[in-house]
């Protein structure tokens, strides 16, 4: 974050506006309109400035800028057509500690100007950081488009029974649940239409029903699936729970990205698992969220890809259920679907496959992968591999066995959907020398099966696929028959 962004209260403050062009007027009206009081230096000004003038709203010093036009200022803008002296304005006001903006000029800047949406009391900024003013207001005008102008009075209501809510519901989540609800709900339309004094003895009857319960009232948890990392790939229900919500246990699947969606002041605790380490144990977040929801709290367990889905989210579930906690379960794109797709490959397709099966990777504590590879060894299928990177030889020998050609295509996909994203494409027999020469890391999918001869030709997102030992095209329809394959495993 380049700027931090602020709202700055300038009633009654001095302001200077130095220069006497368009820039000058619409900064000086932007003044105006927050309450400060605008004093104008330049020898020449445009008609709209003098309009100003002589309706007595700013001051209008006609001379040349001098040093000591700035005394008392609380804000200072440069904005003539000199650079050289909107430069010299900007050094002056830093000697001073007067905030400044230049027009165009990012570094003469302590501050820049936002593109504004006024609803007032409600006003929404837009800055692209200086960087592309013009995108900016091409946002501007989109939500221009979608708040209607009596946002503004529903801020104004919520202003006026602010102290009243405060008096009533002394704790602070207990007054966020009560205003979601009133936002979302219809006594915001009624404002929203006009309907003022139906609105009025409605919140008032909400508030004395809130209070009412408030004491008997428990939390809720939320189990959101995130997703395979790309944050768009989030649902809308998803995104408006993560904002709700008072604390969140995330996993180490759950990307940075998706992560800054949550609500800014939440409680965030990291609960990642990764191979050999884990900072909590599943009985132990068990425990946290249904303590934390039942002190009244509203829980976001934040899962990647979806909670059904080797997420381990059935058995949280269970234990909610025991323990009498309210829940919602919010399904997410699981990583064989996202990963695959940003890799430009499909899981079925009628050329080439006809099911489709995810399995998991991992060793369970006894260090046993128990998988019926038999079941899996199968022509015109597509196998998902989760967790299975540390354990792709065994995987690959394990298959082979079972009579899966050694030549049948896989690939290896690393960060699906980020945009760093890597594609491997090799095949069963080379996958494991593959990933290892080209360095993959955890998290990584692993796909099996002839689908992945296509991710040349439906690649569409990130960088090409990498090539691994052998050409996909031509040498997957190779007859198994004749290459050797030795298992590195003990089949007794």
């Amino acid at each position: 974050m380049d700027y931090y962004p602020l709202f700055l209260n300038l009633k009654g403050q001095a302001c200077l506006v130095v220069g006497g062009g368009e820039i000058a007027f619409r900064k000086s009206q932007s003044l105006l309109k927050a309450g400060a009081h605008v004093t104008l230096v330049a020898p020449d000004i445009t008609p709209e400035l003098r309009q100003l003038i002589s309706d007595e709203k700013i001051t209008y010093i006609s001379k040349c800028f001098i040093p000591e036009y700035l005394a008392a200022k609380r804000l200072v803008i440069a904005a003539t057509n000199d650079s050289t002296l909107n430069r010299l304005i900007s050094a002056k006001a830093d000697e001073e500690n007067i905030l400044v903006n230049v027009p165009d000029d990012l570094k003469s800047c302590r501050f820049i100007v936002p593109a504004i949406i006024d609803r007032s009391p409600l006003i929404i900024a837009v800055s692209s950081g200086g960087t592309a003013p013009l995108l900016a207001r091409l946002l501007r005008q989109k939500l221009e488009t979608m708040i209607p102008a009596s946002y503004g009075d529903l801020a104004k209501f919520a202003a006026h029974f602010r102290d009243q809510v405060k008096n009533k519901l002394s704790i602070l989540t207990a007054r966020r649940r009560f205003w979601e609800g009133i936002f979302e709900g219809p006594i915001a339309n009624r404002v929203l239409n006009g309907q003022i004094t139906f609105a009025e003895n409605e919140f008032r009857q909400a508030l004395a029903l809130h209070v009412k319960d408030e004491g008997t009232k428990t939390g809720e948890v939320f189990i959101i699936g995130a997703g395979p990392g790309d944050p768009e790939l989030l649902t809308l229900k998803a995104l408006r729970l993560m904002q709700q919500s008072d604390i969140v246990f995330y996993d180490n699947l759950a990307s940075p990205d998706v992560l800054n969606l949550v609500r800014r002041d939440a409680i965030r605790v990291s609960v990642a698992k990764k191979k050999n380490k884990h900072k909590m144990a599943q009985t132990e977040i068990n425990s946290a969220m249904i303590e934390h929801a039942k002190a009244g709290k509203r829980v976001c367990r934040l899962k990647g890809g979806d909670p059904f889905i080797f997420g381990r989210g059935g058995e949280e579930v269970e234990a909610l259920i025991d323990a009498e906690v309210s829940f919602q379960i919010v399904p997410g794109i699981t990583a064989a679907s996202g990963c695959t797709t940003y890799a430009g490959i499909p899981l079925t397709h009628r050329d080439h496959a006809d099911t489709v099966t995810f399995v998991t990777g991992h060793k369970k504590d006894n260090g046993k992968l128990d998988i019926d590879f038999e079941h899996l060894a199968k022509d015109r299928q597509t196998i998902v591999f989760y967790m299975g990177l540390g354990n792709l030889p065994e995987i690959s020998d394990r298959l082979q066995f079972h009579g899966l050609a050694s030549d049948t295509p896989a690939a290896a996909i690393e960060q699906g959907t980020y945009a760093h994203q890597r594609v491997l494409c090799s095949t069963l027999k080379n996958l494991t020398s593959d990933t290892e020469g080209f360095d993959f890391q955890s998290p990584t999918l692993i796909v099996i099966g002839k689908v992945v001869s296509l991710a040349d030709k439906l690649h569409w997102f990130g960088s090409p696929p990498i090539k691994g030992k052998c050409n996909l095209a031509s040498d997957h329809l190779q007859d198994k028959t004749s290459l050797e394959f030795i298992p590195r495993f003990n089949t007794a």
